[in-house]
């Protein structure tokens, strides 16, 4: 949290601690992965009053295993209860807010103001933090809240870096904003052609993401009235569909100016997505961070975590709001550029310096003679070809194509556990 010992030298506003780094977890195994390559805190799912009814939640006695495992590390975990309840949302919100208090999780996101009272009424210990639901932007709002007694606020995406500037001048209070992410077409997620096209409430978890959706085009040749009106198409069968989705986010170039904005947590968007997504991306932002501090005036950006980044892009990015208000060239209404994709193809379980070989737990497809490359969260990343790759009987195998097979495989240069090996798609 911001605090008064905090100054500003040449314009910049000095940080004396770094920003927490939050990231996504859709299930247990994916909250380990995004700790272990550098999560300060991870947000999940549980299986009621969250926006995501369609990812791994968690049950509470995962909940307990998960805040175990990040205690290990200490890192905390948030809890998303950020629907907007309706009447029959209400019946055992006391009962799981207690559940979530009595595993040790640290806070609940929450847009709802009844979740907010609640929380506060029968899980004190809980940090209230309010979501990005809620469309904060401006700093008399994130007044209101912290004299509501919230601990955090979650800036809505539409937020500008001279609005940060002003909030973080006017309110004591800690802020958290999204630094990277797919970004909602609509208003900080306030859309409804969910629940028109599909009958699947995206405010209550169900959002079937129709802004993504590839749509036909027609006009009308006539008035509706008229009797013979008809649909005229505006392109033909050998013409792309329509899209509007919006870009992602991505500030990794400009991590720099996130720092200085005083912005406590930094916020990476992606519960439903891969482990590959979560460790690349949670990986490049810790080392742009950490480098960072340890030389805020020769601070460069390193081309290698850019690299990183595009590497778990699904679709192109920009900045977002931060900068300038979007425009046509920032939404995809054509097909996108496509991103050259990286497979998860398998995890470092052990490395035996003496023979120069690891044991690996096969995550996809790989077979000898095909470009690999390893990296990892203490600094591993090089490629190689695969070479000779045996079963942990020592016979030879032809490929690893066995989900979660053990093999043996040597490496060019040292690995560690929890370093992940990848090839690109379809080679």
């Amino acid at each position: 949290m911001t605090t008064a010992l905090e100054a500003r030298a040449r314009g910049k506003r000095v940080r004396l601690h770094k920003p927490e780094l939050l990231a996504p977890a859709g299930n247990l195994e994916k909250l380990k992965f995004a700790i272990h390559y550098g999560a300060d805190a991870v947000y999940i799912g549980g299986q009621k009053y969250g926006l995501r009814s369609s990812a791994d939640n968690f049950s509470l006695e995962e909940m307990r295993e998960a805040v175990e495992f990040a205690n290990g590390y200490g890192a905390k975990v948030f809890v998303a209860t950020n629907i907007y309840a309706h009447n029959e949302d209400i019946e055992g919100l006391d009962e799981y807010l207690r559940g979530l208090q009595e595993v040790g999780i640290s806070a609940i996101i929450a847009a709802d103001p009844l979740i907010m009272e609640t929380c506060r009424r029968v899980a004190p210990k809980l940090e209230v933090h309010v979501s990005t639901q809620q469309s904060v932007m401006n700093w008399q709002t994130v007044k209101f809240w912290k004299d509501q007694g919230i601990e955090r606020v979650v800036l809505a995406r539409e937020v500008s870096m001279e609005e940060i500037d002003q909030i973080k001048a006017h309110v004591d209070v800690e802020i958290e904003a999204f630094i990277h992410g797919a970004m909602c077409s609509s208003y900080s997620g306030r859309c409804v052609l969910s629940n028109h096209f599909t009958d699947r409430d995206s405010n209550r978890g169900g959002c079937s993401q129709s802004c993504r959706w590839k749509y036909d085009l027609f006009a009308k040749d006539q008035p509706e009235s008229a009797p013979l009106a008809t649909d005229l198409p505006l392109f033909g069968d050998e013409d792309d569909a329509f899209t509007m989705g919006s870009k992602d986010l991505s500030m990794i170039e400009h991590i720099a100016d996130m720092i200085e904005s005083g912005v406590d947590s930094f916020k990476i968007e992606g519960r439903m997505k891969s482990i590959h997504y979560v460790a690349t991306v949670v990986n490049a932002y810790r080392q742009a961070i950490d480098a960072y501090f340890e030389d805020p005036e020769h601070f460069k950006l390193n081309p290698v975590w850019q690299e990183e980044i595009h590497k778990a892009a699904n679709r192109p990015l920009n900045e977002g709001f931060f900068y300038d208000t979007p425009g046509p060239e920032d939404h995809i209404f054509e097909p996108e550029d496509k991103v050259v994709g990286f497979d998860f193809v398998g995890l470092v379980l052990s490395y035996d310096e003496a023979t120069g070989t690891a044991l690996i737990q096969q995550r996809n497809h790989f077979k000898p003679g095909q470009e690999i490359e390893f990296f990892g969260p203490e600094g591993t990343h090089f490629k190689q070809k695969v070479g000779v790759i045996w079963n942990e009987e020592r016979q030879e195998l032809d490929a690893a194509r066995h989900p979660l097979q053990v093999i043996k495989l040597k490496t060019e240069f040292p690995v560690n556990k929890w370093d992940m090996m990848r090839k690109k798609t379809g080679k």
